[in-house]
């Protein structure tokens, strides 16, 4: 369904035509088809990659400090590799190419999963994994807010977080179905269970990657519509040189709330520890799924209105209660509630995220700075989710959350200190 506003906004109309894109439900044709390849894309990996922690602590026998080893090198590869690709996107003038790529070495690797039968293996089949997630996210996300007005980039950025954890769902709710129906009263994953989750995944990551051949139009930085024609054409450089402050400042915080974000494997470690079960585990997962996707959308209506600053804000504050949950939780019933909480949080956050760094960014240097924006994580990442572990087994399970709740709390002084950015209302 077309949407009318195109034709009252002429910006818009002039890039919208210019890029060969349609308008579905206010949202550009680009926008629209990246939520369905990252709702596919997720119900590919969520079933496998949210499980891996469990078919390496019950199958495999690895320990805590391994499981972070693997989870941080696999962040840390796909943040730090967001860094070139968005640079190489701007230099080359051109998005697509590396999204296509990207998505189709995420789909080509992980069916590898259901030979590993050591962890150096995993090691290896997450790393070439993560490689793809680097290689095509910068220049996404950088695509997303080429094609879309800024004052729509909240909801842009909220449509494409609400999808992406929607694929989870139903991927999840199918992971639980297998295992309630197959291995009834199970508490352990099993070889033959995490290989069966493996072959289900392949189907939908080769259908996201022809979503994105046949449906997604490349838009050149200058075409996007909030390129103008004030764009350079000079080659950006690979430095923070020449970016506002406020991105720099908000890229310094982001790594400091990082280093206590760990990987989400100690969440599922930590759940499994208070004693739930495989099966309650999937579902827990899946309602974390949708509570992002039911708030991640509104979230990025809501950001456009009142404020980036303020929505992170108060989700920053509510991760470090959710952290402090976690680690004095004593019964699985708190896990539960924990996560719904957590779900709201990551719906309401990382969308929002996003759109800021467009706010303060211009066009031809937008896939540069997504990439250091993901450096930043990525720089964070590895060490955050090593000491989780060797928190973990130096003091004890509860040790990474509180240390993660300090940071997170931190990091919000920071945030409404250093990092002030207009309403869209207030820049009319």
């Amino acid at each position: 369904m077309e949407n009318t506003q195109i034709k009252q906004d002429p910006v818009a109309q002039k890039a919208a035509v210019k890029g060969g894109q349609r308008r579905f439900f206010g949202l550009s044709q680009n926008v629209f088809i990246f939520g369905f390849v990252s709702m596919l894309n997720d119900l590919s990996s969520e079933i496998t990659v949210r499980t891996l922690p469990l078919f390496l602590a019950n199958v495999l026998g690895v320990k805590t400090s391994i499981i972070g080893l693997i989870e941080g090198v696999a962040d840390s590869t796909a943040t730090l590799l967001k860094l070139f690709s968005g640079w190489i996107s701007d230099k080359l003038g051109t998005r697509k190419p590396l999204v296509t790529g990207g998505y189709g070495l995420s789909a080509l690797s992980k069916p590898f999963l259901y030979l590993a039968a050591t962890w150096p293996a995993v090691l290896v089949i997450r790393f070439l994994d993560r490689v793809g997630k680097g290689v095509r996210t910068s220049p996404r996300d950088a695509l997303i807010a080429d094609s879309t007005e800024k004052s729509g980039l909240g909801k842009a950025f909220g449509y494409s977080r609400a999808m992406d954890p929607l694929g989870a769902v139903v991927g999840l709710l199918i992971a639980a179905l297998l295992v309630y129906f197959g291995h009834r009263g199970m508490v352990s994953m099993t070889r033959g269970t995490f290989q069966t989750l493996v072959l289900i995944s392949i189907v939908p990551g080769f259908i996201a990657l022809a979503l994105i051949i046949f449906f997604v139009k490349d838009l050149k930085p200058a075409e996007g519509i909030n390129g103008g024609a004030k764009a350079k054409a000079r080659t950006p450089s690979l430095s923070l040189r020449g970016f506002d402050n406020r991105f720099k400042a908000f890229l310094g915080i982001m790594i400091l709330f990082t280093l206590g974000n760990s990987s989400d494997a100690f969440l599922i470690l930590r759940a499994q520890n208070l004693g739930l079960s495989i099966v309650e585990i999937f579902v827990m997962l899946a309602l974390f799924n949708l509570l992002t996707t039911v708030v991640a959308y509104p979230a990025g209506i809501f950001s456009d209105r009142f404020g980036r600053v303020r929505v992170i804000t108060v989700g920053w504050l509510v991760y470090a209660l959710i952290y402090l949950g976690f680690g004095f939780a004593s019964a699985g019933w708190q896990v539960w509630l924990l996560y719904v909480l957590y779900g709201i949080y990551y719906g309401a956050t990382e969308g929002v995220e996003k759109a800021l760094v467009a706010d303060v960014v211009s066009s031809e240097k937008r896939g540069t700075a997504y990439g250091l924006y993901s450096a930043a994580v990525g720089i964070s990442a590895l060490p955050a989710s090593l000491i989780a572990g060797i928190l973990w087994q130096k003091l004890g399970p509860a040790s990474p959350f509180i240390f993660g709740a300090a940071l997170s709390l931190t990091a919000v002084i920071a945030l409404t200190a250093f990092v002030r950015v207009e309403r869209i209302g207030d820049a009319r």
